[in-house]
């Protein structure tokens, strides 16, 4: 395919017993991989009996007619829905199957059908520890409180737009981490050391940045032709939050071409955080 080609556009079925999060999101992560084509998604939750299955069956092979050549990405356990789902021309890939299986050989037990297992009573500490991380997170956006600073996993330091309430946002849902952020700003500087707020906990601060200009675009669709979004201003703030991390030692990355999810991957990483 030449640059100047439309991407073939693929229809993409996700196909869930449950809520469909697990297979859009592992389904996702094997697409990622094919960035030359134009994937339409469709998530399809809930498919608990034969008669849900056959009705997708029905939608997927509309599509195939369309020539959007289906793949179909399942998290389904019942045997009857499976069957009925794998009546379909397009290619489907069951993200449980061979998995499963592996877990019951070394495991000695028969994998339970029981619909959304995933989410259910046993995950229940691992979801309530991310809904209290979430609460965390909240409280402790762009500096708003120094309550319980000392209990962070981390705190990410950044001037404004550079990323961190999404980053912060994510590692609290996805990890249940405690993560606050501080925004640095122009009463900041000049200083040599950390603020005062967060100053104490060093040891748990990391730092985002940018490139200016991608920081002025950013700044400028909140504030346009304003000092703040100014790449003159963003310049000197990055250089300034920069020399700031490098004094402190406080380890920092450069958001302007990562995704939230390779950034919390390298915080993670970097700040040895439990995933």
């Amino acid at each position: 395919m030449t640059a100047s080609q439309t991407p073939p556009v693929r229809a993409v079925f996700f196909v869930s017993d449950s809520t469909g999060v697990t297979a859009d999101t592992l389904g996702s992560a094997l697409l990622a991989n094919f960035p030359g084509f134009v994937f339409a998604r469709q998530t399809v939750p809930f498919v608990e009996t034969v008669d849900g299955a056959e009705a997708v069956v029905g939608d997927i092979e509309a599509a195939a007619r369309a020539g959007r050549q289906p793949i179909v990405f399942t998290t389904v356990k019942r045997t009857e829905v499976k069957r009925a789902l794998s009546a379909t021309s397009a290619t489907t890939i069951d993200l449980l199957g061979g998995h499963l299986t592996e877990l019951e050989d070394t495991l000695g037990v028969t994998a339970s059908e029981q619909l959304g297992q995933y989410h259910a009573q046993g995950d229940s500490e691992r979801y309530f520890a991310r809904m209290r991380a979430v609460e965390y997170a909240i409280e402790h956006d762009d500096g708003q409180s120094k309550r319980a600073l000392d209990i962070a996993d981390v705190i990410l330091v950044a001037p404004s737009r550079c990323g961190k309430t999404p980053t912060t946002m994510y590692l609290a849902l996805h990890y249940g981490l405690l993560v606050a952020n501080y925004p640095l700003t122009e009463d900041d500087f000049p200083t040599e050391d950390l603020p005062p707020m967060i100053a104490p906990h060093r040891e748990r601060c990391f730092g985002l940045t940018t490139t200016a200009l991608r920081l002025s675009q950013v700044r400028h669709e909140r504030r346009p032709n304003s000092r703040y979004s100014s790449l003159a201003q963003c310049t000197l703030e990055l250089r300034r939050a920069e020399d700031l991390y490098r004094r402190n030692r406080v380890s920092f990355i450069n958001s302007a071409t990562k995704s939230v999810e390779e950034m919390s991957a390298v915080i993670m990483q970097t700040m040895k955080l439990p995933g």
